[in-house]
C-alpha cells in the first residue's frame, strides 16, 4: 500500500546546523537593545564586559546543551529532554506554552519588527494595515518555504545568514577603519547601573541558539555536528557582539551609543550620509527573516515529536514522504501566529505585551531543562554519553543559576507591567494542565 509518511533524514551539514544557530540568534536585538544597555551601565568598559559575560553564559548553555543533545539525537530538543527526566505531561506542557504562547508570540513580533523596516524601504501607505499585510507576507512565504521540503528551508536560512553577516561585517568595518573616530569625551556615565536590566537585554540577544537541539535527528554525524555547531555558533556570535559594540563605540563615542535610536543607523550614516537609512532597513529586514525563517523551521519540529508520542495529537506527528517537511505542524504554526497577527495587530505594543508575559514560560522551562542534566546523569546512567560537559557539576549549575535569575527577573518585569494578556496566559496554561491529565501513549493504539 502507498503511503505518504515519511521520516526526518540526516540532511544537515555543520555549515546547515551553524547557519540555523546564527540565523536565530543575531536577530533585531543587536540594533535595538544596544543603546539601551548603554544606558543601564557606567562607561564603555563595563558595556563590553556585559557583552563578554552574555557569551560566556551563553557557551556555558551551549555546553550543557551539547551533553544532552549527542546523548539524545532526536527530533524535538527540549520537549526530548523534559520528557525524560520529568514525564510525558511535563513534555506536553512545554509543547502546549511553546504551541500556543511563546513561539506564534516571538514569531509575530519579529515579523513585525520586519514589516516596520520593510514599510521604510517600500511604503504602504496603509498605517497598521500596511504593517499587517508585510507580516502576514512574511509568515506565510517562509512557512510555504519550508513545507516545499528541509533543502529549501535551509538553504533560504543559510543565504539570508549569509547575508546578515556580511551586513554586520560592514558595520564593523566602516566603525572600526572606515569612520573618524568620535572626538575624546568623559566616558562616565550619571545614570546609576542596572545590572539586572542589561543582562535580560543581553541573554534576550543571544538568545535562540538551543534552537539546534530541535532539529538533531536531521543533523549528519549528529555527536560530533551538534557539539561543533553549538560551540563554534555561539563562540562567533560572541565575537560579532563584541565586534559591532567597539564599532559602535569607536564611531560615535559610549554617551552617544547611549543617546542613540538606532546605533547602526548612525554609524552607516556617518559613511553613506542619507542612503545608510536604506541600508540599515534592508539589513534589518534581512536580519528578521532569517530569525523567522530559523524558528519556523525548528519550532515546527518540537510538535511533530509531541505528535509521534501522545495519540490525542497523533496528526501532528506526520512527516510528508511528498515535501520531506512535517507539513501539519508547520501550517499549524502558522494558523496560529497568523491569528495572533490579525487580532492583535492593530495595537501598537500588543506583541511585545505578549512576549513579556511568556518570557516567564520560556525561562521557567529553559531552568528546567538545565535541572534535567543532573536528573538524567542519574536516572539514564546507562546510557553511554559521546561528550560531558566540561567541569561538571560547576558548569551546569552555573547555567541553573543564570535561567533562575532570569525567571525572576522576567517575573518581576511582568507583575510591574500587569496588562491585561496576563489572563490570557494563565488561562490557556490552566487548559493545557487539565488536557495533560488525560493522554494515553501512541502505543496504545496498537492494543
Amino acid at each position: 500500500m502507498h503511503t505518504t509518511q515519511g521520516t526526518p533524514k540526516k540532511q544537515l551539514t555543520l555549515f546547515d546546523a551553524v547557519s540555523i544557530i546564527l540565523g536565530i540568534v543575531i536577530g533585531a536585538g543587536i540594533y535595538e537593545t544596544t543603546p539601551l544597555i548603554a544606558r543601564s551601565v557606567p562607561d564603555s568598559f563595563w558595556l563590553i564586559c556585559i557583552w563578554i559575560a552574555g557569551g560566556l553564559i551563553s557557551l556555558t548553555g551551549a555546553a550543557c546543551y551539547a551533553e544532552l543533545t549527542t546523548t539524545y539525537p532526536n527530533e524535538g530538543g527540549d520537549y526530548v529532554f523534559l520528557t525524560r527526566a520529568y514525564g510525558r505531561r511535563m513534555g506536553f506542557l512545554f509543547t502546549w506554552a511553546q504551541f500556543w504562547l511563546i513561539q506564534p508570540a516571538n514569531i509575530g513580533a519579529i515579523a513585525y519588527i520586519f514589516a516596520r523596516y520593510a514599510d521604510q524601504i517600500w511604503p504602504l501607505s496603509m498605517g497598521h494595515t500596511g504593517l499587517m499585510i508585510y507580516s502576514i507576507v512574511a509568515v506565510v512565504v517562509l512557512t510555504l518555504v519550508n513545507i516545499s521540503g528541509v533543502w529549501s528551508g535551509k538553504w533560504t536560512q543559510n543565504v539570508i545568514t549569509t547575508a546578515k553577516v556580511l551586513g554586520l561585517l560592514l558595520i564593523i568595518i566602516i566603525g572600526l577603519f572606515l569612520v573618524v573616530p568620535a572626538s575624546a569625551e568623559p566616558q562616565a556615565s550619571t545614570v546609576p547601573m542596572d545590572l539586572e536590566f542589561a543582562m535580560i537585554l543581553v541573554l534576550f540577544t543571544y538568545g535562540g541558539w538551543s534552537n539546534i537541539s530541535y532539529v538533531a535527528a536531521e543533523v549528519k554525524n549528529p555527536q560530533k555536528n551538534i557539539l561543533r555547531s553549538l560551540l563554534l555558533g555561539t563562540a562567533f556570535i560572541t565575537l560579532i557582539y563584541i565586534l559591532v559594540n567597539l564599532a559602535f563605540i569607536h564611531t560615535l563615542g559610549f554617551t552617544g551609543v547611549a543617546a542613540s535610536t538606532s546605533a547602526a543607523s548612525d554609524v552607516i550614516n556617518v559613511y553613506f550620509g542619507e542612503a545608510g537609512t536604506i541600508i540599515i532597513s534592508a539589513l534589518i529586514c534581512i536580519t528578521c527573516l532569517g530569525n523567522i525563517n530559523g524558528m519556523i523551521f525548528t519550532h515546527a519540529r518540537i510538535y511533530y515529536a509531541l505528535g509521534r508520542e501522545h495519540r490525542l495529537y497523533g496528526w501532528l506527528g506526520t512527516w510528508s514522504k511528498r515535501f520531506d517537511a512535517p507539513v501539519v505542524a508547520l501550517f499549524l504554526q502558522a494558523s496560529i501566529t497568523l491569528a495572533l497577527v490579525i487580532c492583535l495587530g492593530y495595537q501598537d505594543d500588543a506583541f511585545q505585551r505578549l512576549v513579556i508575559f511568556s518570557a516567564p514560560l520560556h525561562w521557567f522551562f529553559f531552568l528546567l531543562v538545565a535541572l534535567s542534566l543532573f536528573i538524567l546523569r542519574t536516572k539514564d546512567s546507562h546510557i553511554m554519553r559521546q561528550y560531558h560537559v566540561p567541569l561538571y557539576p560547576f558548569t551546569p549549575l552555573l547555567f541553573s543559576l543564570t535561567t533562575l535569575f532570569m525567571l525572576y527577573a522576567s517575573l518581576s518585569y511582568a507583575w510591574q507591567h500587569r496588562y491585561p494578556e496576563a489572563s490570557w496566559i494563565v488561562m490557556i496554561m490552566l487548559i493545557g494542565i487539565l488536557l495533560s491529565l488525560y493522554d494515553p501513549p501512541v502505543q496504545a493504539q496498537a492494543r
